[in-house]
């Protein structure tokens, strides 16, 4: 679990199984083609958002937050999205902690055999 701060909050975040399960009944679709599908999660990493799919981003924010705290009561999406204000995605940290909590969560195995993908450089 990681926190970020989106916007005017800060969010608790948990890539896990109930994660998976609350994208699915949020958006019918899969967490992990969705988070496979984004053209370039390295790309983020240097700066390049030509790739980013940001409501994309927000719904995996969304489902992973969602999961933080499952035993309270959730608002939808669109509420969820109406509660935050002045969302940067000139930010590079909030896109890079919501792509690092879910591939540190769902792909474990391959995070340990190679070096992050999404780590930006430091100048």
């Amino acid at each position: 679990m990681r926190k970020v701060r989106l916007g005017n909050k800060e969010l608790e975040l948990r890539a896990s199984p109930l994660a998976l399960l609350f994208y699915r009944q949020a958006f019918n679709k899969d967490l992990i083609a969705d988070l496979v599908g984004l053209r370039s999660l390295q790309g983020l990493a240097e700066g390049d958002l030509s790739g980013l799919d940001s409501v994309l981003l927000l719904q995996i924010a969304y489902a992973m937050n969602r999961a933080a705290k499952p035993e309270k009561s959730f608002p939808s999406f669109e509420q969820w999205l109406s509660e935050l204000e002045g969302i940067d995605f000139g930010d590079g940290e909030w896109l890079l902690a919501v792509a690092d909590e879910a591939i540190d969560g769902f792909f474990r195995s391959a995070r340990a055999a190679s070096p992050p993908a999404t780590k930006s450089k430091k100048k």
